[in-house]
């Protein structure tokens, strides 16, 4: 949740990302995203930070489903430039006091929780209790055990919960899932992946404090690398069979995780090596297969994303990853259907990272 200029600088957007041609869908992306009659449902962004205004606000004005409709803040001013910028009424700004009060409020039909880690299962569960649906931004909660404790609250309040994992919603990434799954390049052989950024940002910074952020680049950005490892084998990890930290600059990474390393082992033998870092410019994913590897680099970026395969270079249009995932939640509420990147899928990856943490603690494979 940087700024829209720091994302610039570590390579996370390129200019041309949100526009108006992006949403051109590419075959990979048909069963994807697909738009479905209904109503056009109202979001209410809780946590005004730079994520939610340079991606998540900018991207809601490219969706069909969905429209920005409310606003949760604690900064009164930032909440009224906000309402000003984006037609936001008065009536739709709430304050983490008053949060509750939007059960009253018809506009508003979605709750996009995009707060550091450790509210994430606080305003899940109020917004659940409030009658809203909730997107949840990843990494999904602080441990496992607090991602049950969301996904109960939804299924007892009869809401409907998804993690905010954009990339399912991205065409290269839907063309290395359908290439492996179809086996178009043989089986595949191996698999190594990598997310990570440079972080230069205020030493203060809640990503940077363990009690809010719950950990550092493995929550951060090595759930990236996990979904990877995941949706392009098709498998679930069953243990983490070795693992190491680094950390470049003690003093600033004193409470959270700077360079981590891990291997992922799945039932059949597989393994999947995966790194993320706060240290290097990483965005990388390395498949070969029996005839030849089908390589992701830049992979997880929010445009500018390139791919090629045995049979040459990825092809597809640019697109808003954050429209396309709210626009497909919005149509699961039309629809009362599960979303496909639903609360299980985000307790998955917390018990694989759960996992990794034990095997740095005591250097011996452990179980998922």
């Amino acid at each position: 949740m940087a700024t829209f200029q720091q994302l610039n600088r570590r390579g996370f957007i390129r200019t041309g990302a949100i526009s108006i041609g992006a949403l051109a869908l590419t075959p990979a992306l048909n069963a994807l995203a697909l738009n479905k009659p209904g109503k056009k449902l109202g979001i209410a962004l809780v946590g005004l930070g730079t994520y939610a205004g340079g991606q998540i606000a900018p991207a809601l004005q490219h969706t069909q489903n969905c429209y920005l409709a409310g606003l949760v803040s604690g900064h009164p001013t930032k909440a009224a430039e906000w309402a000003a910028k984006y037609n936001v009424p008065a009536k739709n700004i709430y304050n983490y006091q008053n949060f509750d009060a939007i059960a009253q409020n018809p506009d508003i039909d979605i709750v996009y929780v995009i707060l550091p880690v450790a509210l994430h299962k606080e305003y899940t569960i109020r917004a659940s209790k409030a009658g809203k649906h909730v997107i949840c931004e990843k990494p999904m909660a602080v441990t496992v055990k607090d991602c049950e404790e969301m996904v109960a609250a939804c299924k007892k309040a009869k809401r409907l919960l998804s993690i905010g994992y954009r990339m399912h919603f991205e065409p290269y990434t839907a063309e290395l899932i359908r290439i492996s799954r179809k086996q178009v390049y043989g089986k595949l052989k191996s698999f190594e992946c990598a997310n990570g950024f440079t972080y230069t940002q205020d030493p203060k910074a809640w990503r940077l404090n363990k009690a809010l952020a719950g950990g550092g680049s493995l929550y951060d950005m090595g759930i990236y690398t996990i979904q990877s490892a995941r949706y392009t084998t098709g498998m679930e990890p069953v243990a983490v069979i070795s693992a190491r930290q680094e950390k470049t600059n003690p003093v600033l990474f004193k409470e959270v995780d700077d360079k981590v390393f891990w291997e992922l082992e799945f039932r059949n033998g597989f393994v999947a090596k995966c790194k993320s870092s706060y240290s290097d410019q990483w965005s990388s994913t390395h498949a070969v297969f029996e005839h030849g590897a089908v390589d992701l680099d830049p992979n997880f970026y929010y445009g500018g994303i390139k791919g090629s395969t045995p049979a040459g270079p990825m092809n597809f249009p640019q697109v808003i990853q954050q429209a396309l995932q709210m626009d497909d939640f919005a149509n699961c509420v039309n629809l009362n259907r599960e979303s496909k990147v639903d609360g299980a899928e985000g307790i998955r990856d917390m018990k694989v990272v759960e996992a990794v943490y034990r095997c740095l603690a005591s250097g011996k494979r452990e179980l998922v």
